[in-house]
């Protein structure tokens, strides 16, 4: 049951028919191409591409002053480039479960860091899986311990080979190899990750064989452990803290080079839909020099919106961008429908892009909603765990805890209304932003992307409308998340 059953359809809007090429000299070749597009063929092979803790400015491509970016400039300037791309949630975890599930976190209770997801979950590697791609997960999970015997460790939710970490990692980190006990690896910590998804995708791929990949860095979250060489760039420019941070975006730029280099030399980069995009905003304390209000843990747009770039050579030939908003939910949809795999039959958040890679869709039909949930209220209503303890127990050190263990609560009764935290939900042009006490605010996101001008008060109608769609959909995910999908 997809989201747009929960929702009327979203009033076509003056200005959101914003598809344009990354440079005005290529505009006139590439229009007539759009308007006579065919649905993109299934790609031969997939990867995902998560950054961790990665902001919308923090590109050479969407204009920072100082980053360097190359590798990630060169897949803007030749795939498609999102200009209005969100996270799921304003933190990690929640929207690594949105990726891996097509629907909010709060659906299944993985509601901020070190919230599990739950086994009964219908995952996108366990659909590839099911139709013949060979899967394979590299670095950051998040979404319970990487350990054998964890009910949802990567092999549980279908991935079938796997090196990595319960949360974030930095130089030479320890990682898990299909769930064995930790081991160190050597290296930056993006080129580890890197290498490891090459030597799975290209063994698959001389085997003939189709490959799901999912590489997800470490990198920029802190604590910050660049190398020398990649601090260069960016001494005395600006302060030493920020200075390591921009290294770490530096390697991991460089490191997805490495692996579109890979893909060009096995010969597969043409058949291979290759999907970058950041978890969540930039964190507080180096949140500089962004047009985007907020920064992590905020639902303002310098919380929730990221990178995001796809690059398919045979899939998107000419360079193009949009200003169409997408979300991390979107990926199942859209990768499902590339490959002819039939949805789950249970309620999602995200839809299908297949249109807009193809350049029929020029507005999103339904809105995009985000909630983060009111934690401290669910830990004292609702104790009773979803798993027990041992189950949720991780063996993987970080640079804060000797081992991570993950939580998920039993939800018995869902709320009808009250309900809590912080939400919002953003359609073609406005969004209307819900704090958790005081009034909602309403922006034009295309006149004021820094969200300064509250419109509540003077459109009250387009407010009221868009609050009473926003409590819809909270309610069906209460629903979601007693497990009511799972009967």
């Amino acid at each position: 049951m997809p989201l747009q059953e929960f929702f009327p359809k979203v009033q076509r809007l003056a200005g959101t028919r914003r598809e344009f090429l990354t440079s005005a000299a290529m505009g006139a070749a590439l229009a007539p191409a759009v308007l006579r597009a065919q649905p993109p063929r299934q790609p031969r092979h997939v990867i995902v591409c998560i950054a961790d803790d990665l902001g919308w400015h923090e590109t050479g491509y969407n204009g920072h002053k100082l980053l360097r970016t190359p590798a990630l400039d060169a897949m803007a300037s030749r795939g498609m480039r999102f200009d209005r791309f969100y996270a799921g949630a304003a933190m990690c975890t929640p929207t690594r479960g949105s990726v891996m599930t097509g629907r909010n976190a709060n659906r299944f209770g993985a509601f901020a860091p070190n919230w599990s997801i739950r086994p009964e979950e219908i995952t996108l590697p366990q659909l590839m899986r099911g139709t013949g791609y060979v899967t394979g997960l590299f670095g950051k999970w998040h979404l319970g311990p990487s350990r054998s015997g964890a009910p949802t460790n990567p092999g549980a939710m279908g991935f079938q080979e796997w090196v990595s970490h319960d949360n974030f990692f930095g130089h030479s980190p320890l990682l898990s190899r299909n769930g064995a006990k930790p081991e160190r690896f050597h290296g930056e910590s993006s080129e580890v990750v890197v290498r490891e998804a090459e030597r799975f995708i290209e063994r698959e791929a001389r085997a003939g064989r189709r490959t799901f990949s999912v590489v997800s860095f470490g990198s920029p979250h802190e604590p910050y452990t660049p190398i020398d060489d990649d601090i260069v760039p960016y001494h005395g420019k600006v302060p030493e803290r920020l200075a390591e941070r921009f290294g770490e975006i530096t390697a991991m730029d460089r490191s997805i080079g490495y692996l579109r280099d890979t893909l060009q030399r096995t010969g597969i980069q043409d058949d291979t839909l290759f999907w970058f995009f950041g978890d969540n905003g930039t964190p507080v304390p180096d949140h500089v020099d962004s047009p985007l209000r907020g920064a992590k843990g905020s639902y303002y747009e310098g919380g929730i919106r990221v990178p995001g770039v796809i690059e398919w050579p045979r899939g998107i030939p000419q360079a193009r961008a949009t200003s169409m908003p997408a979300v991390t939910s979107d990926i199942l949809p859209t990768i499902c429908g590339l490959a002819g795999i039939p949805l789950p039959e249970r309620p999602l958040d995200g839809i299908s892009l297949t249109g807009l890679l193809s350049g029929q869709m020029r507005e999103r039909p339904s809105p995009i909603c985000f909630w983060g949930f009111d934690v401290q209220r669910e830990t004292r209503e609702n104790r009773e765990p979803y798993l027990p303890e041992e189950a949720q127990t991780g063996d993987i050190p970080t640079s804060k805890v000797p081992h991570i263990v993950f939580r998920n609560l039993r939800h018995p009764r869902a709320r009808t209304k009250d309900f809590g935290g912080t939400a919002a939900i953003s359609d073609n042009r406005y969004k209307l932003y819900v704090p958790p006490s005081g009034a909602p605010e309403l922006y034009d996101l295309l006149e004021d992307t820094s969200e300064t001008k509250d419109l509540a008060g003077s459109q009250t109608q387009l407010a009221a409308g868009m609050k009473g769609r926003l409590e819809e959909w909270q309610r069906s995910v209460e629903r979601s998340l007693t497990g009511a999908d799972y009967d």
